[in-house]
């Protein structure tokens, strides 16, 4: 495999800092007055720390802050006071170590979305950073490289944009999230979980190399054996050891059209049955699930979704030996930019109707199938249409092979099962608080059934103890590896790992 190309094409410089002014240079930080400083104002503001020449930005207007100190989840709002618009790799480096000398917190924004509407796609403040700096990722986009099975990344490319670049190409990312317009670095540094997790593990299990700026303000390369601390500390854990800069991800040959199966059952073991079997054949190439209101909102039943990307499917291959008890089934074609681009869709509508607008309460959770049914069945009976409003509730098998990223928390057996609660409140929602704490109520009652939770997410009143328990024996690579690349835990405070 061949490395990340690490040499920088030179950058204009565009000034020292920008802030509350349109081209108000400012001296440095002030640790008596916890504030920026204007030139001007330098000489008499006692503490003055000199900032860094950047090539890029560090702004501290208003309007900045505000857009960094809120999320898609809309119930945490923390602003930092400075938002880093980088201009290369060593803008980072050197916000990380100035960050560092005066005791601020960093934490990097993935900015997702698209037609210009971005915003952090965290659920609980998980990418804020109150009084820190939040450095946007979207400076960090560019496409280095596609090649014939990889792709070299800045983090803050979406996959929708490697998607539809990679597809000129003939070439696509094996797993993809159904909302294709997340970071890659975002949703890579949490797992990053779709249908194709079925076969290709998690989006972080395709990650073959990354550049990381760590909290002691290092550039280093991590690949699965060299510094693999790093490697599989900052995938999948939560943005606690670096800021990633780039990454060279693999890539596949891109399909030209889906046959998706879309399978309703009523009884929950039979889905589950067949949810199994699939996983086990990996006849498809994107398998998920779903518990969904039933079309005559007379109760809930169970969808099972698996798409094939083969030239002539043989239908009937595809379904053999499923249990022939399906209440319902829709299999239809669709040509591959559509089917994975599906989302958007659905996107305009909650946009339309101000469901995006309005705060979400998701809850995600790792379940072992063991225990599933159970979980399930008791879920059920108190959970109402209103608890989702325009959402839907994902509940998806993993085969725990595949996964390689030891801070993917999940049980020790051979599939787990992504169950969600991904609720779109209406407008005037005022149950934003009960839903929470049933957040709570389901988190502890999966815990005491084996469960985990994934990173994304809204559960109130997480403790370190609880995060300790969350990681179990990975807890102690991870301890090591922030003492060893952020010592003085200067990187994404939001997710609240050490308290």
């Amino acid at each position: 495999m061949g490395r990340i190309d690490t040499d920088k094409p030179a950058l204009s410089r565009r000034g020292l800092l920008k802030g509350l002014g349109v081209g108000a240079a400012v001296a440095g930080f002030s640790t008596v007055t916890g504030s920026w400083v204007t030139a001007d104002a330098a000489t008499r503001t006692p503490g003055l720390v000199a900032a860094p020449r950047l090539e890029g930005t560090l702004e501290y207007s208003p309007g900045a802050l505000a857009a960094f100190g809120k999320d898609f989840g809309g119930l945490v709002h923390d602003l930092p006071k400075a938002v880093l618009r980088p201009g290369s790799v060593a803008d980072v480096v050197k916000v990380v170590q100035y960050a560092r000398r005066l005791g601020l917190k960093v934490a990097v924004n993935g900015q997702g979305g698209r037609d210009g509407d971005v915003e952090s796609h965290s659920c609980y403040g998980q990418a804020q950073v109150r009084g820190g700096v939040s450095i946007d990722a979207k400076a960090l986009a560019t496409i280095h490289t596609i090649g014939s099975n990889y792709a070299v990344v800045g983090p803050g490319v979406t996959w929708g944009e490697l998607v539809t670049a990679g597809y000129a190409k003939g070439k696509t990312p094996p797993a993809l999230t159904d909302y294709l317009h997340l970071s890659i670095g975002g949703t890579v540094s949490v797992g990053g979980i779709g249908g194709g997790t079925a076969k290709y593990g998690l989006q972080a299990d395709t990650v073959q190399e990354i550049e990381v700026v760590t909290g002691d303000g290092r550039v280093l390369t991590a690949t699965p054996t060299t510094r693999a601390d790093l490697f599989h500390a900052a995938l999948a854990g939560g943005g606690q050891v670096g800021v990633i800069t780039r990454l060279r991800v693999k890539m596949i040959p891109a399909p030209t059209s889906a046959l998706v199966f879309s399978l309703f059952y009523d009884d929950l073991g039979t889905f589950l049955a067949d949810q199994e079997k699939l996983l086990r054949d990996g006849r498809f190439e994107h398998q998920s699930g779903e518990l969904a209101r039933k079309p005559d909102d007379s109760g809930w039943w169970y969808r099972l979704e698996a798409v094939s990307y083969a030239a002539a499917p043989d239908q009937a291959a595809l379904l053999n030996g499923l249990r022939d008890v399906r209440s319902a089934a829709d299999i239809y074609p669709l040509p591959y930019l559509d089917w994975v681009f599906r989302a958007n869709a659905w996107e305009d509508f909650l946009k339309e109707n101000d469901f995006m607008a309005q705060p979400h309460p998701w809850l995600s959770l790792i379940m072992p199938a063991s225990t599933v049914k159970r979980f399930v069945e008791s879920v059920v009976p108190e959970l109402t249409p209103a608890d989702l409003g325009a959402g839907f509730s994902v509940l998806s098998p993993i085969n725990t092979v595949k996964v390689r990223q030891p801070l993917f928390s999940r049980a020790d057996e051979p599939i787990v099962y992504l169950f969600d609660l991904l609720r779109f409140p209406p407008p005037g929602e005022t149950r934003i608080a009960a839903m929470l704490e049933q957040n709570r109520r389901l988190y502890d009652r999966a815990v005491a059934l084996g469960g985990k939770r994934y990173l994304v997410g809204a559960i109130p009143g997480m403790t370190r103890a609880q995060w300790q328990r969350h990681f179990g024996p990975a807890w102690p690579g991870l301890l090591a590896a922030k003492r060893r690349y952020d010592p003085d835990h200067v990187l994404t405070p939001g997710q609240g790992f050490f308290g």
